[in-house]
């Protein structure tokens, strides 16, 4: 623990939420926009992604529901609205480009819930918060890309709307080192509690799946099963 953490924690910040009974993995923006030469996304995020990729598979060997979202604009990006006009790089992500495709490792798998957004929550005009409660879903494993943007913005409305957040410090990337490392201390102080990659891979071994079926909800218009 840095001192800058320890302080906060001795102000009355960072309590523990711990995981609940019944955790999901949520695979933030998983995509070729960040692996791909070029791409004004590009970022070195190759480890995070490789951890991610463990989380994802172990959820699976558990029995687990793995939940994976992506951002996709209409061409010209008319229903990003500021988000949209604020970051042009985002024209990557309008439909018909590769860069907003899924990697090949972690991918969805047939099953998976697949949250398309526009912005840079998780929970933001999706049916996401809907289908977790349906399920009885009250822990997140959050993986993906990245720390500072959506994964954050994810780990905030998910506490918001009343699911436990655990960030997964290495299978989550960034631009800049001090970016990542910014945006985990922040979250883990006030948001969620951010775990290793060890500490996270525990959580889902530990989980009884017996009782957790994996997710069978209907299709929405912005949420599918692969």
């Amino acid at each position: 623990m840095t001192e800058r953490a320890a302080d906060y924690r001795r102000s009355g910040y960072s309590a523990r939420l711990g995981a609940g009974r019944f955790p999901a993995v949520l695979a933030v923006d998983l995509c070729a926009a960040y692996l791909t030469e070029g791409s004004p996304l590009r970022a070195p995020v190759e480890d995070a992604v490789r951890a991610a990729a463990e989380i994802v598979a172990r959820a699976r060997h558990s029995g687990l529901p793995v939940i994976f979202t992506r951002v996709r604009f209409e061409p010209g990006g008319p229903d990003g609205g500021l988000f949209r006009r604020k970051v042009p790089a985002l024209r990557v992500f309008e439909a018909g480009s590769p860069l907003g495709d899924f990697l090949g490792d972690p991918a969805p798998a047939p099953g998976d819930l697949v949250i398309t957004k526009q912005y840079p929550s998780a929970f933001h005009a999706t049916p996401l918060a809907a289908t977790l409660a349906a399920e009885r879903i009250d822990t997140l494993v959050i993986v993906g890309l990245t720390t500072s943007g959506c994964v954050r913005a994810s780990a905030t409305d998910a506490l918001q709307h009343g699911f436990r957040p655990l960030v997964v410090a290495d299978a989550c990337g960034d631009r800049a080192a001090s970016l990542h490392e910014a945006s985990l201390l922040d979250l883990d102080i006030k948001y969620a509690d951010v775990l290793s990659l060890d500490d996270a891979l525990a959580v889902l071994r530990a989980a009884d799946a017996d009782d957790h079926p994996p997710l069978t909800s209907g299709t929405a218009a912005d949420a599918e099963l692969a």
